[in-house]
């Protein structure tokens, strides 16, 4: 039975990873929906690594339509809720009906999936304290100092969070995600 996933991004979000989520979903048969602050395309970004930098760099990205705005979502439509990364998790983890909505999914202990600097709308919804996550490299003090336990691996699942910390933790992410996905 095709499972519905909510993904959440907005402006600033990183394209490959939303691009990717929303193409292995389908590929498994799943029915992904993209919510965003506001229902229209989106403008994505790349971040990338590069030798000589101490941090990512940002290119624009490919666009993507949301399906839907954040506020039309409701938990009780999904199975699961993935938060992306990029630049997006910086003003979306301020978004009050966001993080009641993730707090939902948590407190019916439906899967909530979180990468690279989506861990921030984790955060600040409350899931880090007592959880072993982990993310971006540069988020982890907000993850400690949240009462979180940070993990050095790729993808963490703990009980009904899995996290990873990049794109290019993708394969092992995905690994744990459709894992969960296959409990039900």
């Amino acid at each position: 039975m095709a499972n519905n996933i909510l993904i959440i991004t907005g402006d600033g979000g990183e394209s490959y990873e939303a691009w990717y989520a929303y193409h292995r979903f389908l590929e498994a048969g799943d029915r992904p929906v993209v919510a965003a602050p506001s229902k229209r395309r989106m403008h994505l970004v790349m971040h990338d690594f590069e030798q000589g930098w101490d941090t990512y760099v940002e290119r624009q990205g490919y666009g993507m339509d949301a399906q839907m705005t954040i506020d039309e979502a409701q938990e009780s439509d999904f199975e699961a809720i993935l938060i992306l990364g990029g630049r997006a998790p910086e003003y979306l983890r301020h978004h009050q009906v966001l993080l009641r909505l993730v707090q939902q999914f948590h407190q019916k202990k439906k899967w909530v999936f979180a990468i690279c600097h989506g861990i921030q709308v984790l955060i600040n919804a409350g899931l880090a304290e007592g959880n072993c996550l982990t993310c971006y490299e540069h988020v982890r003090s907000e993850v400690e100092r949240n009462g979180g336990t940070y993990a050095t691996t790729e993808a963490v699942r703990d009980k009904n969070i899995v996290t990873a910390q990049t794109w290019q933790s993708h394969p092992e992410f995905y690994r744990e995600v459709f894992k969960c996905l296959a409990e039900k």
